[in-house]
């Protein structure tokens, strides 16, 4: 593996184990050539997934994007990260077994906002303003309403 910090070709393992969840290997790697340490993680991929945009686009699907736009929703919020990993890897589970090659957009987003609504209602609320795209507050009095609403009823 190429080293993200000087570009060395040859990097060596250091220490290998599996990740809290077992659905992954973190490997701590060291580049000879600057001498920097860093972390990479192998996973198990079973189909190549493409997430089709709103706009008809077709993209990759990326974990990594994923982890990020949940992470940024749960931004100082006191959950643990172990928790919100399993989360995002049962979605990229229940995706990778719905055996379409194709998945809109809409139903990964649909995904999350379950996962979060179960985790942090904050993070829910945070991570729908985006997803719904919230124009101004009245939005967020609709939507958090809504929620209250749904809540009373529970």
């Amino acid at each position: 593996m190429r080293c993200p910090f000087c570009g060395h070709e040859e990097t060596q393992v250091k220490d290998s184990r599996p990740t809290e969840d077992n659905g992954a290997i973190r490997r701590r790697r060291f580049c000879p050539g600057c001498g920097a340490r860093f972390t990479t993680f192998e996973r198990v991929q079973l189909r190549e997934i493409i997430i089709v945009k709103k706009s008809g686009r077709r993209v990759p699907f990326d974990r990594d994007k994923l982890a990020r736009s949940v992470m940024i929703a749960m931004r100082k919020r006191p959950v643990e990260p172990e928790r919100v990993e399993r989360m995002i890897s049962g979605i990229v589970r229940r995706l990778e077994s719905m055996g379409e090659s194709e998945i809109p957009s809409d139903l990964v987003g649909e995904m999350v906002m379950e996962g979060l609504a179960s985790i942090d209602s904050v993070a829910y609320v945070r991570y729908a303003s985006v997803y719904r795209n919230f124009r101004e507050a009245k939005d967020f009095e609709t939507f958090v309403g809504r929620l209250a609403g749904a809540d009373a009823n529970d």
